[in-house]
């Protein structure tokens, strides 16, 4: 019998261990070899894992062919635009953290060697990562790749145009036919949405810390390159764990810091936020405060403008060099010595890619779309702890607004009176107790904003809320704000007309209310309560920290 590498197997007490396995077909020479999990979040019901299963197997291919033995389990993957728009929302961002746990219950259990994750979506993606991070195994991530956009009257577009689509039928600027046909369309193939939200930045954000392979996070979903990705990714863990390169030695302060700048040069999504903060504390670095973001913004341009922030989708970004082809742009501000998932430095890495050949797409480090970053972090008397705001995705005429405050407890109100044309032009819209425990979950406000854009409000009007965004909004919309109303915050104390300023440049947002009065009504507050479902949503209610600090799981 062949000696075994992996602890668990060795010898006697290994002996049934062994047992089990050889039940599975695996014989005393794959057992010999490091067992790597292949974590995957195949599912049939979700568009951006709908493809995993074959990732899955060429990894394992990969892995295999490197002289490691795979063995696959899965996790849940949530939709968010299945879950968008009712309870099932609330349970979004919770799973983050439960897909975290369970990847670190299985993998302790049987003590895996090494990891491959594969994710796509909003939550699922900084799940895995997290995972990889607290479990300190050599890991590397994969995504399924970003769906080809939607072809609607000669323009591309991601699968929103859909809810954009409500709006233009009540106004009666298309009848029934047309929202049908808009509706077959919208979504063309499998694959993470088209456009820049939370899927598609945190692939870019896992690659740009190392935990995927140069180049790949951009690569459409339909494309064979995914798939030789996915054999490439599977022999590249094997080199990680040959070398003992384990996550948190590509997870470190100085690659996310790396992170954080491609986040703001790129305009990515300001979940991006949440989760880099929640994938720092699980490398072991502590809390990462929102003023990290706030320096890092104002010290790196926006050199890439992709869908919603302009016409170009992410199969545009893949063709203009995606991560690499940025990241080369950003050298100067980059830590070039750190670790990627080729086991060499970011450096070598960004040598073997060539520049952008699509200036419309990413510009040259002396020709910014914007002189600070596509995301930012705004302080004001509404906003104590700060709150996130995306300038990128935001139009000119809105970076100074000042709007009277019409204050909702609920998205589904907000979204009733928008459509029923009951929100004026003007208006600052308040949807409050909508944080991790207000809502609880820290459910995405995407319908509103969508709402406002398809009723055409979204040019003077704006959403604030302590809930967060989809990376698919635009529009002047602020996510994030903390303390949330739950807790006591300022923003339960917001009335109907109040004003409200927000001013981009200045990154500040106040209520333009005087202390006294807000005194006066902080005496008179009383915390609303909402009806919870029994299980998990009051287990994170109970244990969520705020979303200054992530919204992660204490």
């Amino acid at each position: 019998m062949q000696e075994q590498i992996n602890p668990l197997l060795r010898g006697e007490e290994g002996a049934l261990k062994r047992a089990l396995y050889k039940s599975m077909g695996y014989d005393d020479e794959a057992l010999s070899r490091p067992l790597v999990a292949v974590v995957s979040t195949f599912t049939t019901a979700t568009p951006g894992h709908f493809t995993l299963d074959e990732l899955s197997r060429q990894v394992q291919l990969g892995i295999e062919s490197a002289g490691g033995t795979a063995m696959s389990f899965g996790t849940i993957a949530p939709c968010d635009g299945i879950a968008e728009g009712h309870e099932g929302m609330r349970y979004i961002l919770p799973s983050r953290d439960l897909i975290a746990s369970s990847v670190e219950c299985m993998v302790r259990a049987h003590r895996f060697d090494a990891m491959v994750v594969l994710g796509s979506c909003d939550k699922i993606v900084p799940g895995l990562l997290m995972a990889a991070a607290r479990l300190d195994v050599p890991a590397l991530f994969l995504n399924a790749g970003p769906m080809l956009p939607a072809i609607y009257r000669g323009k591309h577009w991601d699968g929103n145009i859909v809810t954009e689509a409500v709006g233009w039928k009540r106004r009666g600027e298309i009848g029934e036919a047309a929202f049908k046909a808009i509706e077959d369309l919208a979504e063309p193939c499998a694959g993470s949405c088209a456009m820049l939200g939370t899927a598609n930045t945190m692939c870019c954000l896992a690659e740009a810390m190392g935990m995927a392979l140069p180049g790949t996070a951009t690569i459409p979903a339909v494309k064979a390159r995914r798939l030789r990705a996915a054999r490439q990714t599977g022999r590249a863990v094997m080199r990680l764990w040959e070398r003992r390169i384990t996550a948190r030695r590509l997870i470190t302060r100085q690659s996310l810091e790396n992170a954080m700048t491609v986040l703001m040069a790129m305009g990515g999504s300001t979940n991006g936020i949440l989760h880099l903060q929640a994938i720092h504390r699980e490398a072991g670095l502590g809390d990462l405060p929102l003023s990290a973001f706030d320096a890092s913004s104002r010290a790196t341009p926006q050199l890439a403008s992709v869908y919603p922030a302009s016409p170009w989708d992410m199969a545009d970004f893949d063709e203009a060099g995606g991560v690499p082809a940025l990241m080369r742009e950003l050298r100067p501000l980059l830590h070039t010595d750190c670790l990627t998932a080729l086991g060499g430095t970011l450096a070598e890495a960004l040598d073997a890619f060539p520049d952008s050949p699509r200036r419309e797409v990413i510009r040259p480090f002396a020709q910014p779309f914007a002189p600070t970053g596509g995301v930012a972090v705004f302080s004001g008397n509404l906003v104590p702890l700060g709150c996130v705001v995306k300038p990128a995705a935001v139009p000119e005429a809105l970076h100074r607004f000042t709007g009277t405050a019409r204050v909702f407890h609920s998205e589904q109100d907000a979204c009733r009176a928008i459509l029923d044309g009951k929100v004026p032009h003007g208006t600052a819209v308040v949807l409050r107790y909508e944080g991790p425990k207000g809502g609880p979950g820290m459910p995405e406000m995407y319908r509103p904003m969508k709402n406002l854009e398809g009723m055409g409000l979204s040019g003077d009007c704006c959403i604030l809320t302590d809930g967060r965004f989809s990376g698919s909004n635009r529009g002047l919309f602020v996510g994030h704000i903390s303390p949330e109303a739950y807790e006591g915050g300022p923003l339960a104390l917001v009335e109907d007309g109040d004003s409200i300023r927000i001013d981009i440049p200045a990154r500040e947002l106040e209520l333009l209310v005087s202390p006294e009065a807000l005194a006066r009504r902080r005496e008179a507050w009383q915390r609303p309560e909402k009806d919870v479902p029994d299980g998990y949503l009051s287990t994170y209610r109970k244990s969520s920290l705020s979303a200054a600090q992530g919204a992660v799981v204490e």
